[in-house]
C-alpha cells in the first residue's frame, strides 16, 4: 500500500465486503461458517490497516518518513494491549 489514501480505500473496500457478506448470508447465498471465516479474515486485515495508518501518522508527526511504516503481522496487531 503506497499511501494513506490507498490504505483508506482498502479499508473502505473491506467494510463494503463485510456488508456484502452479511447481505449474502441473509439471502442464503453463503453459510454462517463461510461468513464467519471471511469476517475473521476481514477483521484482522482491517486492524492491520488501521495500525499501519496510525504508524504512518506518528512517523509523519515526528518528522520521520511515513513510507517506513510496515504492516505488522496479525499476531502483533490482534494481541496489542496499548
Amino acid at each position: 500500500m503506497a499511501d494513506d489514501i490507498d490504505i483508506q480505500q482498502h479499508i473502505k473496500g473491506l467494510i463494503d465486503e463485510e456488508h456484502g457478506l452479511r447481505g449474502r448470508l441473509g439471502a442464503g447465498e453463503i453459510s454462517v461458517e463461510e461468513e464467519n471465516q471471511r469476517l475473521r479474515t476481514i477483521e484482522v486485515e482491517l486492524d492491520q490497516c488501521w495500525d499501519l495508518l496510525r504508524q504512518r501518522r506518528a512517523k509523519r508527526e515526528f518528522g520521520e518518513n511515513p513510507a517506513d511504516a510496515q504492516v505488522r503481522d496479525a499476531g502483533t496487531v490482534e494481541n496489542y494491549r496499548g
